[in-house]
C-alpha cells in the first residue's frame, strides 16, 4: 500500500471533530443538553445514627452557649458600672461595661447562627431537587405541591422528634430578645409622668417671653401673637430647656364671635386663649400665625392648626390639636394660669 493510501485509512477511522458520521451525515452533540443531577452522595450523618445524635448535641450545645450569652450580657450589664475601666490586651485599656456587653451579645447571637447553620447541614435534608419554572399566578395542582414540599421540609427538618434541638431553640430564640430591653433601658431615666406635667400651675402668672414682663389683657390686641412662659422660670436654670420645651405658651386674641368652639371660648379671657407652642408632630416650635384666617402652620413639617376651633389639626402629620391652657385674671389685673395644660404638650406618645 502506498504512503498516500495508508493517510486515507486513518483519516476514515478517526472521530471527526465536528461530529459523528451517521449514514454519511454529521450528528452534533448538543450544546444544551440536560446534565442532570449528579447521584447523591449521603452525608456519615444520614447513615450513622452516632453521627446524628453528636451533631444533635452539638447544635443543641450552640443554642445552650447563647442562652449563657444572653445571661452574661445581663449580668454584665449590672454588675459593671458605666465608669469602669480594664486592660485587655490588645486593645489596651477599655470601658468593662462595653467591652463585656459586646463580647456578650456576639456570643449569643453568633451561637444562634452557627446552631442553625450546622443544623441544617448535617441533619436537615440535603437531597437536590430539580424543579420546572411556573408561572407567578399558581394555579390550585401548584399550590398543594408546594404545600406538600413544606410538609415534607418539615418533616425531613427533625423539629417534631428532635426535642433536644426544638427546646434549646426555643430558649435561645426567647432570651435573646432581653438584650434589646437591656439597651433600651439604658438610654435614659424612665420619663414616669414628667410628660404629662408642666410648670404651670392654678395662679402662675404669664410672663412675655421678649419683655420678661408680666402679661395683662390690653397688652393683648386682636390679630396678635404673642409668647409667654411662666412665672419664675428663668433663663439662667439648669433646666430651662427642658421645662420651656414643655411650658412653652403662644396666646392670640380673637374676636369672641369668631370662636367656633365653645368650650376654648370658656377657658380664655375676652377673646384671648392661650395654647402650647410646640407641635404635637415632632415638637417643633410653632410660630407662623395667619391673622385673617386664625391658622397657625408649623415650619417643619406644615403642620396647621386652626386657634378659633379648638386648635384642631386641618393639615399636616399632626395627629392631635395642640393643649390648651385655661387662663383668667388676678388681681392685679395680670393674665394667670388656672391649671396645667388639658393634655400632655408636644409629640403623641405611647400612654395616649
Amino acid at each position: 500500500m502506498s504512503e498516500t493510501g495508508r493517510h486515507n485509512t486513518v483519516s476514515e477511522n478517526l472521530p471527526s471533530e465536528h461530529g459523528a458520521h451517521a449514514g454519511g451525515a454529521v450528528v452534533k452533540p448538543d450544546p444544551f443538553a440536560n446534565p442532570g443531577l449528579p447521584p447523591h452522595e449521603h452525608r456519615r450523618q444520614d447513615i450513622d445514627d452516632k453521627a446524628a445524635r453528636h451533631s444533635e448535641r452539638v447544635v443543641a450545645g450552640l443554642f445552650t452557649l447563647s442562652m449563657l450569652g444572653t445571661t452574661g450580657f445581663i449580668a454584665c450589664f449590672v454588675v459593671f458600672p458605666v465608669d469602669k475601666i480594664v486592660y485587655v490586651w490588645p486593645f489596651g485599656h477599655v470601658s468593662a461595661l462595653n467591652f463585656s456587653l459586646g463580647l456578650t451579645l456576639a456570643v449569643a447571637l453568633f451561637s444562634i447562627g452557627a446552631g442553625a447553620v450546622h443544623w441544617a447541614r448535617t441533619l436537615m435534608s440535603d437531597e437536590e431537587v430539580a424543579d420546572e419554572r411556573h408561572r407567578v399566578d399558581a394555579d390550585d395542582e401548584l399550590r398543594e405541591n408546594v404545600r406538600q414540599q413544606w410538609i415534607t421540609g418539615a418533616k425531613e427538618s427533625g423539629f417534631g422528634r428532635r426535642k433536644l434541638i426544638r427546646t434549646t431553640m426555643f430558649g435561645a430564640l426567647t432570651l435573646f430578645p432581653l438584650t434589646a430591653v437591656v439597651i433600651l433601658r439604658d438610654l435614659g431615666p424612665l420619663p414616669e409622668d414628667k410628660l404629662q406635667h408642666t410648670l404651670w400651675a392654678k395662679g402662675k402668672v404669664l410672663i412675655n417671653s421678649n419683655t420678661d414682663q408680666p402679661l395683662r389683657p390690653e397688652d393683648v390686641v386682636v390679630g396678635s401673637l404673642t409668647f409667654a412662659q411662666p412665672q419664675g422660670l428663668e433663663e439662667s436654670a439648669d433646666d430651662f430647656q427642658q421645662q420651656i420645651a414643655k411650658a412653652a405658651l403662644m396666646i392670640v386674641r380673637l374676636k369672641p364671635e369668631d370662636i367656633k368652639d365653645r368650650r376654648e371660648r370658656d377657658w380664655g379671657h375676652e377673646g384671648i386663649v392661650a395654647f402650647s407652642k410646640i407641635c404635637t408632630h415632632v415638637g417643633c416650635p410653632i410660630s407662623l400665625y395667619e391673622q385673617q384666617t386664625h391658622h397657625v402652620l408649623c415650619p417643619c413639617h406644615q403642620s396647621t392648626f386652626d386657634l378659633s376651633d379648638g386648635a384642631r389639626v386641618l393639615f399636616g402629620p399632626a395627629g392631635h390639636p395642640l393643649p390648651q391652657l385655661r387662663i383668667s385674671v388676678n388681681g392685679e389685673g395680670n393674665l394667670i394660669a388656672l391649671g396645667d395644660f388639658e393634655a400632655p404638650v408636644g409629640p403623641a406618645f405611647w400612654e395616649r
